[in-house]
């Protein structure tokens, strides 16, 4: 799961994170009494079974809880968590998300995985990714609390995040939130991917950006960091956020993130959906038109963005115009993203990411390079900073950090 946050500084972020564990193990500790206490008579088997777990079992889940390792919980347990999943948040291609609450009253978010999407080669794969997310500890990454996989249970059970996902600020309320506030949301965004891509134990791809997905982190695709890309007979996906190469037999790799991320970037920026009703008019090019046109700043008060906030506004345009290039080498790595958003360094301009739609005969090949040359970014380190002076603003393709 991503989110973003504002205003907390690291230490205090880290400490904050500690006492949660701390309290989450205290938690563990006395469930016995919890489950003794619980008025559920259809689950009664299952807290008495859970409230004889022995103390050796409860001595794992703190130790797990403390060394910020997911736990395993029953199928039971979680019904007892969300009181038999009577609080349903959202649902997505993977599953449904529920509201719970642990004994101590601190909510959670219990993704239930379906079945159905489930296949035994993901099922293999659960368990480490599980693993790999749980260690994957980031200020703007939901914490992963535990798991259940049994057969007719699996699920992942998060922190809450009360305001939330961002598609409800985007388009339920989008009058309730200042826009520097939204670009805040971009950046923070923008930096749990990259930690996703370039800093987390495993390389994580994602697979399904969009606003719905920030605060669902969803069950994502591991891969080793030797590893440029992967072929995948089947991967998750949003139609009108996913990469063209997600629905080929391509090679795919974390650039498919960074297309999702540009797409959800225009949302952004417009406070609106791609695609709107009956309208086949996709948002992404309507802008680029315009941009095209020299006509940025036109659209851009039409969408009521004020004179302080212009320059962030078109910064986040071309970034995304950059990210939603048809080619995947095309594409920036996030580490070059977060640099720009950042104000580290000026967006070049970018080239026409729609130029494969304009006719049959001008469709780039997924795997080549875009209609630019070759010299101005490789594969790895998409270099989409604007040249001063005699030196390219580029961040060191060595090292990277979130």
């Amino acid at each position: 799961m991503i989110k973003c946050l504002y205003g907390l500084s690291k230490e205090k972020d880290k400490n904050k994170e500690t006492e949660k564990a701390k309290e989450l193990a205290r938690m563990l500790a006395e469930h016995t009494t919890y489950h003794q206490n619980q008025p559920v008579p259809r689950l009664e088997s299952a807290v008495e079974e859970e409230a004889n777990l022995d103390k050796q079992t409860i001595e794992r889940l703190i130790e797990l809880v403390l060394n910020e390792k997911p736990a395993r919980f029953s199928a039971q347990l979680l019904q007892i968590f969300t009181s038999n999943y009577s609080t349903k948040l959202g649902q997505g291609g993977y599953g449904e998300v529920f509201k719970g609450h642990f004994p101590d009253g601190r909510p959670i978010a219990v993704k239930l995985l379906h079945s159905h999407g489930i296949d035994k080669r993901i099922e293999e794969q659960f368990m480490a990714e599980v693993n790999t997310i749980g260690r994957t500890y980031h200020r703007n990454l939901l914490r992963l609390y535990g798991f259940c996989f049994e057969q007719k249970t699996k699920a992942l059970v998060y922190e809450y995040m009360e305001n939330g996902s961002l598609d409800k600020l985007l388009f339920e309320n989008k009058h309730e939130i200042e826009w520097d506030k939204l670009y805040e949301i971009a950046v923070g965004a923008a930096r749990g991917l990259e930690y996703l891509h370039h800093f987390s134990p495993k390389k994580i791809i994602h697979y399904d950006i969009k606003p719905a997905n920030i605060a669902d982190f969803g069950l994502a695709k591991l891969r080793n960091r030797d590893s440029t890309n992967i072929t995948m007979s089947r991967v998750g996906g949003t139609p009108g956020y996913a990469a063209p190469e997600i629905w080929m037999p391509f090679p795919v790799s974390y650039k498919c993130d960074v297309y999702s991320f540009g797409v959800m970037l225009f949302e952004i920026i417009g406070r609106r959906r791609n695609f709107v009703g009956e309208s086949q008019d996709w948002f992404p090019k309507q802008v680029w038109e315009k941009f095209d046109k020299g006509e940025l700043e036109e659209i851009l008060e039409n969408w009521e963005i004020e004179q302080k906030d212009m320059e962030k506004a078109k910064t986040m345009v071309s970034v995304a115009l950059w990210c939603v290039q048809y080619s995947p080498e095309a594409r920036p790595p996030m580490r070059n993203v977060v640099k720009i958003l950042e104000g580290g360094a000026e967006a070049a301009t970018p080239p026409n990411p729609f130029q494969h739609l304009i006719s049959s005969a001008n469709v780039h090949s997924i795997t080549c390079s875009s209609s630019n040359s070759t010299a101005d970014y490789d594969a790895d380190d998409t270099t989409i900073m604007r040249k001063k002076l005699d030196s390219l603003c580029v961040v060191s393709g060595s090292r990277f950090s979130s």
